[in-house]
């Protein structure tokens, strides 16, 4: 028969790893329900009504949200105050009955797979090569855009106003002379669609090393009238979370929503509950209108030295729509008009948005912390490029802050040296005056200024690091250039939380010898709470991203060298 000291260990080095399998289960049963998402190679198009747009307009004080139906914005959200007659609409919307398949163009580039719309020339679906949506489905790309049963996600633009081809639930049904392209230049899709003298194209502009093309319209008036229309771009997409998102259980949902630049603010965001509440507009010089989610986006680029009118509001089969108008130009008989905009869908690249348009590199949203979050990230990105591994980055990125904070946690541990120390005459002081808590206070304050230590001297080794831990938390969350990031051996993702949970246990064997390093002072109960803290830590830390659990393993382990060589040095100076 063992002992009972024995049977205590073996049932809980047995419970132990019991609760490790079920955790590992529990892990690859989320795995697999992620890997479950249909990827098909064709958006769906169902019928003449599909990308229908709405003639109501956006302000609520004109329109009720409630009963409005359809999607496009009305004349009054054009520049110009005064429009001239409206004229006929239907010319431009034959009833000739289409399959689905024929209405799409297809283009591909060695960055975007896009899937255009003949009907209205919206964009309805966007795939992203250089993104596998997951590890182990590579030859897979990363899905932004999409119209299907379960997901609307279209990027849509027209011609409104008295003469616009898009007006009345109504869409231009434009013709393509090809079904596909491929891009490895530069080059343009052109849809052309045509009625009494007037020929409307429009042209979808590609660069093959970039994720921002060019949407233009260029109107040839042989009438013998003058065409007014403004041009409008929107995103359209409904509330759901994305199927496919690779953040972690614990971790607070990454922002799902829109966004824009304004003149009062740089970056505001448009929350779906927000514009259930009120529909929103603005006006601005040029800037930009975006849907953001973790770590892509699609944004509407307008041009810079345009007057823009930004709005966002509901539909009626609730869909959100964020998008802006430009100004109304007047062509007349004999001139060429021509309107345009820049549509980007691709990563959160902090670099290429703030090289795309002014405060559009904000939609990488590292919280109230940005400030500490943005020299950090520019470190990581100084390190990766030294040595070509996130993993390592994280590690040099940790030395780096540890010698920059060394000061405060030197004394913070010759603090806790000098506790230590104190630790056996405490203990003395306790016994002596159990029954008399206002002497024993006396007694151990006048002890600490004798011996120079400093009870609260010990938090800051542990509150110093704190701010730095948060930033590089939404740095790992909202940096698209770790996502699927690699380090060595199992570690595959720095995103991820660890498969195997090997990182989290090590960290928590650490905080467990960190903390068997510090003076065990206070009362017994408090001793007995902070033996739980450990513990705690580890199973926090077990649904956290392998690379901030790599960046405070590493903290503790450089802390424990630190803690333990200061301990020395004041040792040797007190013999």
């Amino acid at each position: 028969m063992l002992p009972p000291e024995i049977q205590r260990i073996i049932l809980l080095i047995g419970l132990a790893a019991t609760s490790y399998l079920l955790i590992l289960a529990w892990n690859e049963d989320m795995q697999a329900d992620r890997s479950s998402v249909s990827y098909s190679e064709a958006p769906l198009v169902t019928n003449e009504q599909t990308n229908a747009i709405d003639t109501t307009a956006i302000r609520p004080s004109v329109v009720d949200q409630s009963t409005s139906d359809s999607d496009i914005p009305d004349v009054s959200l054009l520049s110009n105050e005064e429009i001239p007659t409206l004229i006929d609409q239907n010319r431009y919307n034959e009833n000739v009955e289409q399959t689905p398949e024929s209405r799409l163009v297809v283009v591909t580039t060695p960055k975007l797979k896009v899937w255009v719309d003949l009907l209205g020339g919206d964009i309805v679906r966007v795939q992203l090569p250089k993104y596998p949506v997951a590890l182990d489905r590579q030859d897979t790309p990363f899905l932004l855009l999409e119209q299907n049963q379960n997901q609307t996600y279209i990027a849509q633009s027209g011609l409104i106003g008295p003469n616009g081809v898009d007006k009345n639930g109504q869409r231009p049904r434009y013709s393509s002379s090809v079904r596909a392209l491929t891009i490895d230049n530069q080059d343009d899709l052109v849809l052309t669609t045509q009625a009494d003298g007037i020929k409307v194209e429009k042209v979808f502009s590609f660069t093959a090393d970039k994720y921002l093309l060019s949407v233009s319209y260029r109107l040839t008036n042989t009438s013998d009238s003058a065409f007014t229309a403004g041009m409008f771009t929107q995103i359209k997409r409904d509330r759901k979370k994305v199927l496919t998102d690779e953040s972690f259980s614990l971790a607070p949902d990454p922002y799902l929503g829109g966004a824009l630049t304004t003149i009062e603010e740089p970056y505001q965001k448009l929350e779906f509950d927000d514009l259930d509440d009120d529909a929103f507009q603005a006006e601005n010089n040029g800037g930009w209108v975006a849907f953001l989610q973790h770590y892509f986006l699609s944004a509407w680029v307008a041009p810079e030295e345009q007057q823009i009118r930004y709005y966002a509001r509901p539909t009626s089969d609730n869909k959100y729509l964020f998008g802006f108008t430009g100004p109304a130009k007047v062509i007349q008989p004999g001139d060429i008009g021509v309107w345009s905009a820049d549509f980007y869908a691709g990563p959160k690249d902090q670099i290429e948005l703030e090289e795309i348009s002014e405060h559009l590199n904000l939609t990488v949203d590292y919280g109230f912390l940005w400030w500490i979050a943005i020299p950090l990230f520019k470190a990581l990105t100084f390190f990766h490029d030294l040595v070509g591994n996130w993993g390592v980055a994280i590690i040099l990125l940790t030395l780096a802050v540890k010698v920059a904070l060394g000061w405060v946690s030197a004394k913070g541990y010759r603090s806790m040296a000098n506790m230590r120390r104190v630790a056996p005459a405490m203990k003395k002081l306790q016994e002596r005056y159990a029954n008399d808590r206002e002497k024993l206070s006396k007694e151990m304050m006048a002890l600490y200024k004798k011996e120079g230590a400093n009870p609260l001297g010990g938090c800051l080794p542990m509150l110093a690091p704190m701010p730095i831990f948060l930033a590089l938390y939404w740095v790992l969350l909202e940096s698209v250039e770790l996502r699927q990031a690699p380090f060595m051996f199992w570690i595959e993702d720095l995103s991820a939380m660890d498969p195997y949970f090997i990182l989290p246990l090590l960290m928590g064997a650490s905080t467990y010898l960190m903390q068997s390093l510090n003076p065990q002072v206070g009362d017994p109960m408090q001793v007995k709470i902070m033996k739980l803290m450990p513990i705690m830590f580890t199973v926090l830390f077990l649904f956290f991203p392998a690379g901030l659990v790599l960046y405070w393993l590493v903290n503790n382990l450089l802390s424990i060298a630190q803690q333990t060589y200061i301990y020395r040095k004041v040792e040797n100076e007190r013999a």
